[in-house]
């Protein structure tokens, strides 16, 4: 079960890389590219590694580990897909992210980072480490759509 959930995380993660270096052929593709990258690891992170951070399921240390390397990847996936004229409806993103391009890179890789953390704190087990390393890397996440999202 658990390889067949690693296969198809990595199938997604090849399916929905394969836009990311092409030239996005009109701006909603390179939308809805970002909006399933973020959907999925949004899933990932909040939904499986927050349960165990927050005590709703038993925290298991293989289990964190193997989303941990999921939102790692995802992570990476994003930041192409938000050429200029990619801005407006159905897109959450404020036309801050292109105002700020410096900005938006440097938080981005803040993220990337605190979710590298992430995972190397899943692979010690240890449950305290790891809370306050799911914290640091959702207060990483919350800094850039607190700037740069409309929600």
């Amino acid at each position: 079960m658990l390889t067949m959930l690693r296969l198809s995380a990595i199938s997604l993660a090849a399916v929905l890389a394969l836009p990311a270096h092409a030239q996005f052929r009109k701006p909603e593709d390179a939308i809805h590219y970002r909006q399933a990258v973020m959907t999925t690891m949004g899933n990932h992170f909040y939904a499986r590694l927050g349960a165990m951070a927050n005590g709703r399921i038993p925290f298991d240390p293989h289990l964190a580990v193997e989303n941990a390397e999921i939102t790692v990847m995802l992570s990476k996936l994003p930041w192409n897909a938000f050429p200029v004229g990619s801005e407006g409806t159905p897109s959450k993103a404020k036309s801050s992210v292109w105002a700020e391009q410096e900005k938006f890179k440097d938080l981005s890789e803040k993220m990337q980072a605190e979710m590298a953390k992430l995972l190397a704190t899943a692979k010690t087990g240890n449950l305290d480490n790891y809370r306050l390393a799911y914290r640091a890397t959702g207060n990483a996440c919350k800094a850039c759509h607190d700037h740069f999202t409309t929600e």
